[in-house]
């Protein structure tokens, strides 16, 4: 295969998963910020959570000035000047997809141009109008119907492994920035010593339903949602889709299947991180500090992104 058509399919993958990721991120901060602030604020440290893990705060305050609840709604959302809004990736799918329609499938092609079409409308209606939680459901849905569509009709072969590929480096990604930056807003030892049960508790549930865990907790462990049980449910568990673990399974799998001698760096990291993985208990991970540990696998997965942009995406 060609290196652009890789490139276009990976990427393609990688802007509707994190198309995605936004919409689950506004979900959150937006359900939080919604909860008693007991004296503590006003709930704008809430809505400031896509701006610190997309690191985007700056640009935010430079356009925007002081946080403001629907503005930074709308900065995520379907701002078009904002490369890392919802508007902007889906826009960025559609043109991918574009250059490779002869790729794709047919119903795929249709998913994803039907999408673009939508939420240029949405735009044109307004946020206020047509709701936050209502909008993010429709994000989420929309992609849950490109992966069926993608899963349903496209052959397994080299286009279908760079697209999946695409999908879950983004979402490894997100599962640790997201993970992460809860830590950041409330330390680890929220659980213990900060007094607020349930405020803990809502906190851990809007997290774990952000990314379609909850159901998983609940099936897995008794009690309520703690650091030691998201943590490992949301790092090292195998079985919960949107897990890291779960991720990097997948990565290795794709990558160790795709021909040629170009790969080895990346499908070398690859599989050293899906070991690392196996053999982590959550014990190790808590005794290094989760934040730390966190930080140093951001990195890991953002040098295996470039390995595989490097090894198959580059044209020579």
């Amino acid at each position: 295969m060609l290196s652009r058509t890789a490139s276009d399919l990976y990427w393609m993958s990688r802007y509707l998963e994190r198309a995605e990721n936004l919409a689950r991120m506004l979900e959150v901060s937006y359900s939080l910020s919604l909860m008693p602030q007991d004296g503590r604020g006003n709930g704008l440290e809430e809505l400031a959570l896509p701006l610190l893990i997309t690191g985007t705060l700056d640009e935010y305050l430079e356009r925007h000035g002081p946080l403001h609840a629907e503005r930074m709604l709308h900065f995520f959302a379907l701002d078009a000047e904002n490369p890392a809004s919802i508007y902007c990736c889906l826009q960025a799918a559609r043109t991918n997809a574009h250059a490779v329609r002869g790729r794709i499938t047919a119903d795929m092609w249709e998913n994803i141009n039907a999408t673009w079409l939508e939420i240029r409308g949405i735009a044109e209606q307004g946020l206020g109008r047509y709701g936050i939680s209502r909008f993010c459901e429709w994000a989420k849905e929309r992609n849950h119907l490109f992966r069926g569509a993608t899963f349903g009709t496209i052959m397994r072969g080299d286009p279908y492994r760079f697209i999946r590929l695409g999908t879950f480096i983004e979402r490894a990604d997100n599962t640790l920035r997201l993970l992460d930056a809860r830590y950041e807003m409330l330390g680890e030892d929220i659980d213990e010593n900060d007094g607020r049960p349930a405020r803990s508790y809502y906190q851990w549930t809007a997290l774990l339903r952000a990314l379609s865990s909850y159901e998983a907790f609940a099936e897995i462990y008794r009690g309520s949602p703690n650091t030691r049980k998201v943590a490992e449910l949301l790092l090292l568990r195998a079985e919960v889709p949107r897990s890291l673990r779960s991720c990097m399974d997948e990565l290795n799998l794709m990558l160790s299947s795709l021909p040629g001698d170009n790969g080895r760096p990346a499908q070398r990291l690859a599989a050293e991180l899906e070991a690392r993985l196996r053999y982590t208990s959550i014990n190790e991970v808590l005794d290094e500090g989760l934040h730390g540990w966190l930080t140093d696998f951001i990195l890991l997965v953002r040098q295996l992104g470039q390995a595989i942009q490097t090894s198959y995406l580059e044209v020579a």
